[in-house]
């Protein structure tokens, strides 16, 4: 299993990006796949999740903002941010865990600042 995330960028506050996580080795459709984030000196931390049947949960302080999109046939999925806030400047990673194993990709990095 491999996850690959890019799209991360600086941008001004106001703004919009889409990442992207490119995943291979396992149908992304029958799994439950999550967006993170890590910002300087913070816990990592939840972002989002998006389950089997296509029910998305949001953390509070993106609810809004932020929307994930899975496209199964291409097994990528994406997060649409918009409304960028200098708070949610961080290193974004995609997740899954499959077997029991934590799969993670390797981050991508946004920068909100103006």
């Amino acid at each position: 299993v491999q996850l690959q995330a890019s799209g991360g960028g600086s941008v001004q506050p106001g703004g919009s990006l889409r990442l992207s996580c490119a995943v291979s080795g396992i149908a992304i459709s029958l799994n439950i796949m999550d967006w993170y984030r890590q910002a300087p000196g913070k816990q990592r931390e939840l972002v989002a999740t998006s389950s089997r049947s296509g029910f998305i949960n949001y953390a509070d302080s993106v609810q809004g903002r932020f929307t994930v999109v899975r496209d199964n046939a291409q097994k990528v999925l994406y997060l649409q941010m918009d409304s960028l806030k200098p708070e949610d400047t961080a290193v974004y990673y995609c997740h899954v865990r499959y077997m029991y194993t934590d799969y993670w990709g390797q981050g991508t990095e946004v920068t909100v600042s103006s």
